[in-house]
């Protein structure tokens, strides 16, 4: 088995996961029948949708299911846009750092629905200038049609005071990725204030393919999709109840046990860290280290290839990822380091690796049996200096 350090990107599907899947998928019938076996369904899926909304201390009906996190974003970001064009308000906060599937749509809003987005910057630590974004507001006061900006940093794990932003923007909807902080964090949709956040079941141990968006209850946005009208007329289509079923269950468990793995997880963060830094002396780790999430690092190796460094150490049998986007197999700087002040080289020479409660201090200590001969191997063929 690879030791794994890519929990970001995806987790492990926990047992009561696996249990309730089984389990779920087993039953026959559509949520939308109204037959008894269509019935018993709805009754799985209703109980399931009022568990995610204890976890993330919402009302259930402000529970939206979703295949992907991609989606509920793509669903706040074009649907709070659309409804707000109505009003002639066609301005879009956001930050330099926000994940793609939150930059994408909105750049897709500024091209084709003459959306006008303003990005609002980050310091070396990767919070978000809060100044900037007042003055952002206080200048477009009346045409601003919503605020997003993400919970918490997917390559390094920076926590944004969201509730700030909130009380900043006043009126205006606030939208928050929260896919990378729901179950590794303490999260409260009802005390941040928020008006739509996204959470995602494969990053708490639960199935790939469902999601949720939380969305305040009394507002309706335009939809994307358009058939049956589920979910309060927003996300049309029939509902995906084992997997429903089983994220529910994935999630009272991280929620439940999130103090005890936050102690574990940062616990064996920063062993990481030290590890890393005893082999490697100019490594340096970036964002902040106090307010961040328990599990995720940003890693800086001067002079060397992420790329590189990601495949020798999956040579190793180590996984973890690079601080950068990959498309067609072209290596790109990363736009979450540049917007916190890193070279475009150092960019490219970022590993991020994300640990979760089921690694251990020996996984840490094989990195560390290795880490100083694949950055010196990767420094020799990278040709940077």
């Amino acid at each position: 088995m690879p030791i794994y350090f890519d929990h970001a990107a995806t987790t492990p599907i926990s047992e009561v996961a696996i249990s309730a899947l089984n389990n779920q998928i087993k039953k026959l019938g559509n949520a939308s029948s109204l037959h008894s076996a269509g019935r018993s369904v709805r009754k799985d899926l209703e109980s399931a949708r009022e568990e995610i909304a204890k976890a993330i201390d919402c009302a259930p009906s402000e529970v939206i299911f979703t295949a992907t996190g991609t989606e509920a974003n793509n669903l706040a970001i074009k649907g709070l846009y659309w409804k707000a064009a109505k009003s002639n308000r066609n301005v879009i906060i956001t930050s330099t750092f926000e994940h793609h599937a939150v930059m994408d749509p909105i750049a897709w809003l500024a091209e084709h629905e003459n959306a006008q987005v303003i990005n609002i910057n980050v310091d070396r630590n990767g919070f978000i200038l809060m100044d900037e974004l007042a003055q952002a507001i206080k200048d477009n006061q009346d045409k601003v049609a919503f605020i997003s900006i993400m919970h918490s940093n997917n390559e390094v794990g920076t926590i944004q005071d969201i509730a700030k932003v909130v009380k900043i923007a006043g009126d205006i909807p606030v939208h928050a990725d929260c896919v990378q902080s729901f179950g590794k964090v303490a999260l409260s949709f009802k005390d941040l204030g928020l008006t739509a956040a996204t959470i995602s079941a494969h990053k708490v141990g639960g199935p790939l393919g469902v999601a949720a968006l939380i969305l305040k209850r009394g507002l309706d946005i335009e939809p994307i999709l358009h058939g049956g009208g589920q979910e309060r007329d927003i996300r049309s289509g029939t509902f995906n109840a084992p997997s429903i079923v089983s994220f529910a269950a994935a999630a009272k468990e991280s929620v439940a046990a999130i103090a005890d793995r936050d102690k574990k997880v940062r616990a064996l963060k920063s062993e990481l860290i030290q590890t890393v830094k005893k082999n490697v002396s100019d490594a340096w780790v970036n964002g902040d280290q106090v307010n961040c999430l328990p599990g995720i690092t940003s890693i800086t190796f001067p002079k060397t290839d992420s790329e590189g460094l990601l495949l020798l150490l999956d040579s190793e049998g180590i996984a973890c990822s690079t601080g950068s986007a990959c498309s067609a197999g072209v290596q790109r700087p990363s736009h979450v380091l540049l917007a916190m002040g890193l070279t475009e080289d150092e960019t490219t020479s970022t590993l991020r690796f994300s640990v979760s409660h089921s690694n251990t201090l020996t996984e840490i200590a094989k990195l560390g049996s290795v880490i100083a001969s694949v950055v010196a191997r990767s420094r020799a063929a990278s040709g940077k200096k």
